[in-house]
């Protein structure tokens, strides 16, 4: 499996994903007004996954750093993994 290059996330793009997901952490639940919150990519760019915006979803900076670079498989429905 051959590591995906990371690129800049566009604010754009960044603002897109928090209004998507109701500014608000996807693992935990956390609102923005209680937290830092981050972007992610769902399947890791580690593990083959894709710098497309499908991939991507808000977590906190605790879940964020809780997860490094493996596969939450409470989105495995969503995805082919």
């Amino acid at each position: 499996m051959n590591k995906t290059p990371r690129i800049h996330i566009p604010q754009t793009v960044r603002q897109y994903v928090f209004h998507r997901d109701k500014y608000q952490c996807q693992s935990c639940g956390k609102i923005a007004a209680e937290i830092d919150l981050t972007i992610d990519h769902i399947i890791p760019l580690a593990r083959g996954g894709e710098n497309d915006i499908s991939n991507l979803h808000t977590l906190c900076f605790t879940c964020n750093q809780r997860k490094t670079d493996k596969i939450d498989h409470r989105f495995r429905r969503q995805f082919k993994i």
